[in-house]
Parts: C-alpha cells; structure tokens; sequence
C-alpha cells in the first residue's frame, strides 16, 4: 500500500501544469505601467524605451528584438509615437498587438489642439473601432533589424509634430478605457487569470481617478496662468486640467527652433504674461534659457512627458502624473 506521501507526490506528477502569464513588451513607462498594474505579480511587464532616449526616433538594440521575437503580447501607443516600433512590429509573428490610440472611448486631439471622443474620425489619422477583434494585429516571423539612426540631440533635424498627439496618456481619464483593453486583451490569451485582471484593473482605475481629482484640484488655481515648455507634447496635460495652452519652443522634439521662432516666443512670453519656463528631461536646456533672457519668467525644474526619468514599474503612471503637476505648481505659486 502506497503512502499518502507517494500519492501525493504521483499526483503532482500528473496534475496540468499552470499555464504561464503572456510575455507582454511595451513601447514606453507609461504603457508598461498600466500593463503591470493589471498583470500584478503574474510576469514582468518588457518596456522598450530606455531612459532619456527619444521615443519619436530610438534606436531598437539586439535585446529589443530579441524580447520583441519572444513577445505573446505587444501593448503601444502607436506609430504616431514610436515609428521604428511600427517597423519591427510590421514582422511580428504570433504576437497579439494592441495599439493603445485605436481603443474605442479615448479622448484624442491633434496638435491645433482640437480634441475628439475616441470614436470620431480624424481624417488621415481615422482609427478603427474593432478593439474586440483587435484589428490592427500585425505579423510575421522576426522583429525587423532596420534600425534608425541615433539623432542625439536630433539638432538640425525637422520633426516638427502635426496631425493626432500621440501623449494620450497625460489624459488620465484615457486610463480607464486602456485598462478595459488591456484586460480584454491579456484574458483573451491567458483565460485563466482573467479574474485577477480584471480585479487588478478596477483598484489602478479607481486609484488614477483619486488621483485625477486630487490633481485637478491642485491645477485649479492657475488656470489662467501661462508658461512655456521645450516642446509640443502638453495638449492632452493641459486640454484636461483646464490650463492655457502651453507655449512651445520647438514644434517638435526633433527640431531647433529659427531665430524667427525664437523671436517669435519671445513675443509671446511678453504678451501673455507668461509665469515660468520648464527645460524638458533630455533636451537642451539653453534653448529655455535663449528664450527667456531678459524677462522676469522663472525656470521651474525638468519636465518628463515620457516619464524617461522613471524606472519602469506599477505606479509609475500615477508618479508621472504627479510629479508633472508638482512641477508645474511649484512654480507658477511661487509668485
């Protein structure tokens, strides 16, 4: 007669093994926090983007294709943020690819600062609605090796940004709608955990409004107030906690600005009363200076839009959020 030891240990011989959690990579912190939150412990949510690289020009390393190759799950933006994610994506074989700019219900605007309901189309940039067949899905068999070229500072280049602003996610009220795409998406390929994300879903949605709250509450003050940045990637920031719109130095991350731009925002700085000047982490900071020599404006502390200051992680969504909005207090109450 066996003993119960035996037994048990023939049982767990036979017993059907626990499925893994999906590989899932994402583009950038944000996205890889909000797929952490709703994975938890599970697995390790693969974030692309390194600290203080570009996110509109970064050059994809070894390793990047390598975890892209691997993926079960790619989660980004989209190519209006990250084309040369765009191109590796193109030969994805096997992977489920969720692009988070084409989930029905978020709040999009384009760079003349015209904002849309998710569902509304937007000309060359119309999205497609089909989130439940996961329209979009690209395949094939290996991440693509036709890297861009590292810009550096990107000087002399043009990127100057138009049509959809892909910062979607400083609009924390699109953090609901992503989380509910993220859910469907990860459920889809891992059924058996389709409770503990959805229940993981629910406590980061439920936290990031607290947080939106207490954050509007905070901007409420200086609504009025102007101020000037690096670039124009504040729209969704500024379009959502009711705040002027900020002053941009350079119409893209990529571009030095003429001397007629200079001029330019110098007069606008003295027209609009403009309170501070933020630099932007990654970027030169002189242009803030060239810009503002002369005026009273104050130079508030970096800005980070891309959170490229952070450590991927859950809670680094909120983190961002938060630390853009001290950043931006801090100076305009030091008055």
């Amino acid at each position: 007669m066996r003993s119960p030891a035996s037994l048990a240990a023939i049982l767990s011989l036979t017993a059907a093994p626990a499925l893994a959690a999906p590989q899932v990579v994402t583009d950038l912190v944000p996205t890889g926090a909000l797929v952490q939150e709703v994975m938890g412990d599970l697995a390790e949510v693969r974030v692309l983007l390194p600290q203080g690289a570009s996110a509109h020009h970064y050059q994809m390393r070894p390793s990047d294709a390598q975890a892209l190759q691997g993926a079960d799950v790619v989660i980004w933006m989209g190519p209006e943020l990250t084309p040369w994610l765009s191109r590796a994506s193109d030969t994805l074989s096997g992977a489920t690819q969720l692009r988070l700019l084409e989930v029905e219900g978020v709040a999009l605007r384009d760079y003349a600062g015209a904002a849309s309901e998710g569902d509304t189309d937007h000309g060359d940039h119309a999205r497609h609605d089909d989130h439940a067949d996961h329209a979009g899905h690209d395949h094939g068999d290996h991440a693509d090796h036709d890297h861009d070229h590292d810009h550096g500072d990107h000087a002399g280049h043009d990127h100057v940004h138009a049509g959809t602003d892909p910062h979607a996610w400083l609009n924390p009220a699109n953090a609901a709608p992503w989380l509910d795409a993220i859910v469907a998406t990860l459920s889809e390929q891992d059924p058996q955990n389709a409770a503990t994300y959805r229940a993981n879903a629910d406590a980061a949605a439920e936290r990031i409004a607290a947080l939106d709250d207490t954050l509007r509450e905070r901007l409420a003050p200086h609504a009025q107030d102007r101020f000037v940045v690096f670039h124009d990637a504040y729209g969704h920031f500024t379009d959502h906690f009711g705040l002027q719109p900020a002053i941009a130095v350079s119409l893209g991350d990529a571009s030095t600005p003429s001397a007629a731009r200079i001029d330019q925002i110098r007069t606008q700085i003295a027209e609009s009363g403009a309170v501070c000047a933020f630099p932007e982490y990654a970027h030169d900071a002189g242009l803030i200076t060239t810009v503002t020599e002369g005026s009273d404006i104050r130079t508030g502390s970096e800005l980070s839009p891309e959170g490229g200051t952070l450590s991927p992680g859950a809670g680094q969504y909120e983190v961002l959020l938060t630390q853009m909005a001290d950043t931006i207090v801090d100076c305009l109450a030091d008055q």
